[in-house]
């Protein structure tokens, strides 16, 4: 599902994984929750290069009237967001790679939300597969906020939940980025569950529940609540 994520690499890493060479300046995170800034990979469409970008996330359509009565969508099911008004243009030619040291997933566990760090076995980065658009108010000031494209759980996942981030392998993201490339089928099987093999995941520490908290502890081993067969959407 990916209610929320971590980035503590060090922006040399990251650029050289996502092949850019403008950097903000930023502190690593380790619990980046929706309504956020998060740092995002695109194509600017003049020079047709990739940088990074700071949006909001949780994406708000272009065509949305105002930002108060529009709840922000922080996620989107890949199987169906290329056909979704709230999602379809954006799947068309405003994508993004969402980069990420791991993400959280929560089971619930009885009455405890039991939170769980899933990353790669090799402690790389990845790219999460993401949407943005941009939205303008009335007095001419502009919102550019995104949302996470979902799949399918792989066999990692699954015993926590029965979905997970749309994660990219390297060698998509040229085509994932790609403007001109707007048929949504194509598309579409870019966005599958990432190779088991490849993640792992733990039990985390309950602090990571708190929004607020955001250091090294989030990513520490907690015990793990035995779980009650029953998954449940908590974003």
């Amino acid at each position: 599902m990916c209610g929320r994520t971590f980035l503590t690499h060090l922006i040399e890493e990251l650029a050289e994984e996502f092949g850019v060479e403008t950097l903000p300046a930023m502190p690593p995170r380790y619990n980046i929750a929706p309504g956020q800034d998060v740092l995002a990979v695109r194509v600017h469409p003049d020079t047709g290069r990739r940088g990074f970008s700071l949006l909001r996330w949780g994406l708000v359509p272009w065509w949305a009237k105002d930002t108060k009565s529009t709840r922000p969508l922080v996620m989107a099911r890949a199987e169906t967001a290329g056909k979704r008004p709230a999602f379809r243009d954006a799947f068309r030619s405003r994508r993004c790679l969402m980069p990420a040291s791991g993400f959280y997933e929560w089971r619930r566990a009885g009455s405890t939300r039991q939170p769980f760090v899933v990353r790669r076995k090799d402690r790389r980065p990845f790219a999460i597969a993401g949407l943005w658009d941009r939205w303008k108010a009335p007095d001419g000031s502009r919102l550019e906020s995104c949302a996470v494209l979902t799949t399918g759980a792989n066999e990692v996942v699954a015993p926590i939940h029965d979905r997970m981030p749309a994660i990219l392998d390297r060698a998509d993201f040229e085509a994932w980025l790609d403007p001109g490339r707007e048929d949504v089928d194509e598309l579409q099987g870019l966005l599958r569950p990432y190779p088991a093999q490849a993640l792992e995941a733990y039990a985390a520490s309950t602090r990571v529940n708190k929004v607020e908290v955001d250091d090294p502890s989030c990513l520490e081993p907690g015990a793990e609540a035995p779980a009650d067969g029953k998954q449940k959407t908590l974003w």
